[in-house]
């Protein structure tokens, strides 16, 4: 094996050649790699090799065209892809633009009318996107080299062994070269030779991909490897990278248990208003933010429709359409239904758990009772891979920041504005605030329909990562209210709290003991919590305490 880091500078460009995987297609490869020129044009037998024949044929000749790093063979390979590829006797053209080439050439052509398109198999379609991303390899752009080598990882096999070490004898990334031997040794695993997958486990053991992973138990799998010795070190490499992958395991359920919390303080934050603050027990809050997740989609229908080049921004209109949508229904219900039923919570209770069925129902007669999609926009496709395990939506993310913008504003406006002034003053006296010239009647409505706008901005959010229902309320309107309960009765910041605790304490238990019985053992907890503090994590203070 030659050792790439001897190589002299003035030479980092002479390609290296290893073992291949048939003897004969490893012979071709070595003289292509040695005798081959730096660039040269396919050759009209390579074309046809590529394109005319049995699989196997065709898949050793576009090996041994991505082992010479031909320049002009991605486009070939692209073409092929693509369907634009066709033979007439001996000749192979590629059809592209209303318009024929000579394969090999590049010259225009005329297409004979008894040319036949070229049939990929599955099996040919993987041949060639490998031989792409080996062609990568080569690439003067870093970023293209990690993605052929990421695109390589857990696909490579000993026909691509030569190009990985020609790439390994020009490659400086200190990072690259890294990846480079841990794919070379991922090839090697499955030699023949011993010493050569002894070698290979060792240097797998430095791994942080899953593919690693899987490819170690394959081989530790039904005695693939038959050699003890290196079945240990088999076993040692695979603990190695189980401990490694263990942390970005660890990271993903603390981030989707954040990003549950996210959505449930979404949810709970309207319902603190309307029940922590004006003690109205609303069984409809779950339905407002259904209205928010239609109107979202309704937004979405109007600029696809009226407004396609700006459709990525569709959400941002969507986001005050969806609060103004939930805060009108929900002002008319407090000035139609629940005005009346002040400090009587069971039939406050009874009244709204109707209206949430009139309102679905009325959903269902307008857009029917399907599931509709909403599109995430493209900056919100997608997402950022912190490691090889673990990648964070963009969407998710935006969720998190989105609910902390709510409420930061939330918390500004009862904490800093005349309204919210108003509100903590009805809350704790009632009829002190009327003697002091509060309107009370009016900040109810304005109250009420504040909770139901952020209940719609909720299912403005909850519309990007899940399809919208008629149904969609019902699954978090139990859920917030345990939130607001155990987080503290008027209290924001025991909702914030107890959401992104519920949530990730909900993930961690879901990984252990399963989506069902997570759900019941955090209720078992919340109830045995509010029966030992039935204020909840923060107590209101002031006369309302005692009230």
């Amino acid at each position: 094996m030659f050792d790439d880091s001897t190589q002299p500078s003035s030479e980092r460009r002479a390609p290296v050649c290893l073992t291949g995987r048939p003897i004969g297609r490893l012979l071709v490869a070595l003289v292509a790699c040695f005798l081959a020129p730096a660039t040269h044009a396919l050759t009209a037998d390579e074309v046809r090799a590529m394109a005319i024949g049995e699989n196997d044929d065709r898949a050793a000749a576009i090996a041994r065209v991505a082992v010479g790093g031909d320049p002009k063979a991605s486009e070939f390979f692209r073409a092929l892809l693509d369907d634009e590829v066709k033979v007439a006797g001996e000749r192979v053209f590629v059809v592209r633009g209303g318009g024929a080439v000579d394969a090999a050439s590049g010259a225009a052509a005329a297409l004979p009318d008894d040319a036949e398109d070229v049939i990929n198999s599955n099996r040919m379609r993987n041949e060639i996107e490998a031989a792409l991303a080996s062609l990568k390899l080569l690439s003067t752009d870093a970023r293209q080299r990690a993605e052929a080598i990421r695109e390589l990882s857990g696909n490579a096999d000993e026909a691509m062994l030569p190009m990985i070490e020609k790439a390994l004898a020009i490659e400086s990334d200190p990072a690259l070269i890294a990846q480079l031997r841990l794919l070379r040794a991922a090839v090697q695993i499955a030699s023949p030779d011993k010493a050569q997958r002894l070698e290979a486990a060792k240097s797998l053991a430095d791994s942080r991909e899953p593919s690693t992973k899987t490819l170690l138990l394959e081989r530790l799998a039904a005695d693939v490897e038959t050699e003890a010795e290196v079945r240990a070190q088999l076993r040692q490499s695979l603990a190695a990278i189980d401990s490694r992958l263990a942390w970005g395991e660890r990271l993903g359920v603390v981030f989707t248990g954040v990003s549950l919390g996210s959505i449930l303080l979404l949810v709970a934050l309207g319902l603190a208003i309307t029940y922590g603050l004006m003690g109205v027990i609303n069984m409809a809050h779950g339905e407002l933010m259904m209205i928010g997740a239609y109107a979202t989609w309704l937004m979405q229908n109007l600029f696809k429709s009226h407004l396609p080049g700006l459709f990525d921004w569709y959400i941002l209109a969507a986001i005050p359409a969806a609060f103004l949508a939930s805060a009108l229904v929900g002002a008319a219900l407090e000035r139609g239904v629940i005005r009346f039923l002040y400090g009587r919570p069971l039939e406050t209770l009874l009244a709204t758990w109707g209206i949430s069925l009139m309102l679905m129902q009325s959903v269902r007669s307008l857009f029917g009772a399907q599931n509709v999609q909403v599109e995430n926009p493209a900056w919100l496709s997608g997402g950022v891979q912190v490691m090889s395990n673990l990648t964070l939506p963009f969407n998710r993310i935006a969720i998190i920041g989105f609910a902390a913008l709510v409420l930061a504003g939330l918390a500004f406006m009862v904490a800093s504005t005349r309204l919210g002034l108003f509100v903590r003053g009805v809350t704790q006296n009632r009829p002190m605030a009327a003697c002091m010239g509060v309107n009370t009647a009016r900040v109810d409505t304005y109250a009420f329909a504040l909770g139901s706008g952020i209940a719609g901005l909720a299912g403005c959010a909850l519309s990007q990562v899940g399809n919208v229902g008629p149904d969609l309320g019902q699954g978090y309107i139990v859920d917030s209210f345990m939130v607001v309960v155990l987080g503290g009765v008027g209290q924001l910041a025991g909702t914030v709290y107890a959401a992104l605790g519920l949530g990730v304490l909900n993930k961690l238990l879901e990984g252990w003991t399963g989506a069902v019985l997570a759900k019941i053992m955090v209720l078992v907890f919340i109830v045995v919590f509010i029966q030992k503090r039935p204020q909840g994590l923060f107590a209101m203070k002031g006369r309302s305490a005692e009230a």
